[in-house]
């Protein structure tokens, strides 16, 4: 079969190896033929050869060149199943569990996948991974209705919490990036854009402005924390999104106390559930279907998928794979 590896950084080259074995699944394991992906900002660091929090790393940390990786947005075609919930045929969504998903053929746990609208183009379909993770973390931070809101980093996932933070009842959704994305503002629910860095927004907060949820969207670097911390309501919370490429944050613990923060972070569990969540979220919100993917190339293209992705501009928003 055929499958994408990294060969050094930002190089991508197509490699021959040998398929998948059905008879050697695992319990509660599937194995896919691929039909799309897309680019999540946590595969971007391997791409440029950083190191990156990996499953299939020994120690936990460090890039692979694993044919495949790194891609775990993926929708695809059941081939075989020893999971009782999947049955070949099925159009499954969902993670690819070892982040190898640019093959054509992948095994993944199946806890991790569900079922779609197969009316939704396979590229279209992949946002609602993104999206159960998003509607996850958004579970977490409890009744948002009639609350001021803020989102730090307005790329895909960002975009996906104004979103749904304004469709559960925010009063008011702030969304703060460099980039400027006041085109796609009102698709996605923001009533204020701001183009700017997070320090800048939080520094000329008055007192009564200062939402009382803050999402941060980044990651990869250590600056928008305590920007986030600075700019949030006495009593607030920060939910921490952004994957981290650095094990230890600086924090600033007297912001933290003398404002009675709650920290909140975590990866979307109950995937299954989340992901048939997404699935009717979509359902009821048929614009995100249009206005979410905004560039598809071909697989044979990886490099240019990954090479616009680590470069955000105005227009450019979710970039997805077609592996058919």
């Amino acid at each position: 079969m055929w499958a994408q590896t990294l060969s050094g950084p930002f190089r991508f080259e197509q490699v021959e190896i040998a398929a998948p074995d059905p008879a050697v699944l695992s319990p509660r394991q599937v194995l896919l033929a691929t039909r799309a992906g897309a680019i999540c900002g946590s595969d971007l660091p391997n791409f440029r050869g950083g190191l990156w929090p990996h499953p299939a790393a020994e120690d936990g940390w460090g890039a692979t060149r694993a044919p495949g990786f790194p891609m775990h947005e993926i929708v695809g075609e059941v081939v075989a199943s020893r999971h009782p919930d999947h049955s070949p045929g099925d159009l499954v969504v969902g993670w690819a569990s070892m982040f190898d998903g640019i093959a054509e053929l992948v095994v993944t746990d199946g806890d991790g996948l569900a079922g779609y609208d197969d009316g939704v183009p396979a590229t279209t379909a992949v946002m609602l991974q993104p999206l159960a993770c998003v509607l996850y973390a958004v579970e977490q931070l409890g009744d948002v209705s009639g609350q001021s809101v803020a989102v730090i980093g307005q790329g895909p996932i960002g975009l996906l919490f104004s979103h749904v933070l304004k469709a559960r009842g925010a009063r008011r959704v702030t969304g703060i990036d460099p980039v400027d994305r006041t085109d796609v503002a009102s698709v996605f629910g923001v009533d204020e854009m701001v183009t700017a860095r997070a320090e800048r927004w939080a520094g000329r907060l008055s007192d009564a402005d200062r939402p009382s949820v803050v999402v941060e969207a980044v990651g990869h670097q250590i600056s928008t924390l305590a920007p986030a911390l600075d700019a949030v309501a006495f009593g607030g919370q920060v939910f921490y999104f952004g994957v981290p490429d650095d094990p230890i944050y600086p924090f600033d613990m007297m912001t933290f106390l003398r404002k009675n923060l709650t920290l909140r972070s975590g990866v979307a569990l109950e995937r299954r559930r989340v992901l048939a969540d997404a699935g009717s979220y979509l359902r009821a919100h048929p614009e995100l279907r249009e206005g979410y993917v905004s560039h598809v190339h071909p697989v044979a293209d990886v490099q240019a998928a990954f090479g616009a992705a680590i470069a955000p501009r105005p227009g450019q928003l979710k970039i997805a794979v077609d592996m058919s």
